[in-house]
């Protein structure tokens, strides 16, 4: 009798602890599930604002070829002796520049966003290697 109880705890036993195994693995794998994920949204965070970038690159560059070809036509008006055309093209130099700070400042944004992105998806690596070794 005493052998049949014996055989019974243990059994018992092994089956809770099978459990308790089964159950930590299951929360590990979603953990590791949910540390992926966070790692590809934040590499696509990462390629939208580095194209981001580059379009606000293109876009400084076009603005400062636009700012010289108002120069030369601002020249050749005040040259000319045309003050009307001047007082215009000095407008059109002043909307030029202001385009071109926005564009700088937003690329000074993007930039920042990129710095944040690099930093957070190397977080989230980290968390999931701690989580692979644990």
């Amino acid at each position: 009798m005493m052998k049949k109880i014996v055989c019974l705890a243990a059994a018992s036993a092994l089956m809770a602890m099978g459990s308790a195994f089964a159950q930590g693995t299951a929360d590990k794998d979603r953990d590791l599930r949910k540390d992926n994920r966070d790692i590809r949204e934040d590499r696509k965070d990462l390629r939208q604002d580095r194209k981001d970038v580059r379009e606000d690159r293109r876009d400084i560059r076009q603005d400062k070829a636009e700012l010289r070809q108002d120069q030369r036509e601002l020249r050749r008006e005040v040259k000319e002796g045309d003050k009307a055309g001047a007082a215009a093209e000095r407008r059109e130099i002043r909307r030029d520049r202001a385009d071109l700070r926005r564009d700088e400042k937003d690329l000074r944004r993007d930039r920042k966003d990129v710095r944040a992105d690099k930093r957070d998806l190397r977080k989230d690596r980290r968390e999931r290697n701690a989580d692979k070794k644990g």
